[in-house]
């Protein structure tokens, strides 16, 4: 086979892997719109659930004990598929100095990258491929606290006043920032101390006050959660577009590059071709 045939033939390879990821970087930026909406509804829904709690506990700040808390988890948000650049990686370099009870790790593609670190790994979780996998992630991860010897139903209303004590943080890129973001999520409302706007009477209630503020937590819980995959998944889903169109564009270079050769390179085969006609019609 001729070079320019074999250069015509890794050209359409070339063509036909540039389809499949420019797909899957319009994907990427489909996943990007549809996870900003529902990042904005849910950062509304948590920041009304946190002035309601503040409100409350401007009144009963007895139940937001926030000290003694033995066990320190922490859940790390990474990536389920590839394409992202060192997005996991940045991840692990984020707690090799932090000094946590346990970590579960979300992500298939961070699990696999977690062996020989220092942290004690409690879990790897699957993560979420697309926002609607959201919900399910979440209930599979609080599965997993819930089933942990030391929490056992810690997100429960009956045992949240007697679980054993815990501080459970989040590790995640946040898309805002382009940083990776460490956010407390439990004991939850740490402003409260923050607090500027107080009301003179108490809120009414159809529940007792603790039972109120452990329902509260749960709603708090599944709110925040969602907010920050949300956050984390569209942080990767940029990074994937961003390393897709880096791939794309270095394709069509080399595309570029190999017409531009296998031209060159048919012109010198026609030329000899010629020659040789030549050379056959004088010995003719």
């Amino acid at each position: 086979m001729s070079l320019s045939r074999e250069l015509q033939l890794h050209i359409t390879q070339l063509k036909e892997i540039r389809s499949i990821l420019n797909a899957m970087k319009n994907l990427a930026f489909m996943e990007i719109h549809k996870l900003q909406r529902f990042k904005t509804m849910q950062g509304q829904a948590v920041a009304n659930i946190e002035r309601a709690a503040l409100d409350f506990l401007d009144f009963y700040p007895g139940l937001a004990n926030a000290d003694g808390h033995s066990m320190q988890l922490c859940i790390l948000l990474g990536a389920e598929r590839g394409f992202c650049g060192d997005f996991n990686e940045s991840l692990i370099k984020a707690i090799e100095s932090q000094t946590y009870s346990g970590v579960i790790a979300v992500g298939s593609r961070l699990g696999n990258r977690l062996e020989g670190i220092n942290a004690n790994i409690i879990a790897t979780l699957e993560g979420a491929n697309v926002s609607e996998e959201v919900p399910m992630i979440i209930n599979r991860l609080i599965d997993t606290i819930n089933s942990l010897p030391d929490y056992r139903n810690g997100f429960s209303n009956t045992s949240f006043k007697t679980a054993p004590l815990l501080q459970l943080t989040v590790v995640y890129h946040d898309d805002a920032s382009n940083q990776i973001s460490r956010r407390r999520i439990f004991p939850p409302f740490p402003q409260q101390n923050e607090q500027t706007v107080h009301y003179p009477n108490p809120p009414i209630l159809n529940l007792e006050p603790g039972v109120f503020f452990a329902d509260l937590v749960d709603h708090y819980l599944f709110a925040v959660l969602h907010e920050i995959f949300y956050i984390s998944l569209m942080a990767e889903n940029h990074r994937r577009q961003q390393h897709l169109e880096g791939a794309v564009n270095h394709l069509d270079d080399e595309t570029v590059k190999l017409q531009r050769k296998s031209q060159i390179y048919r012109q010198e085969e026609i030329t000899e071709e010629i020659e040789v006609i030549l050379l056959s019609a004088e010995n003719l």
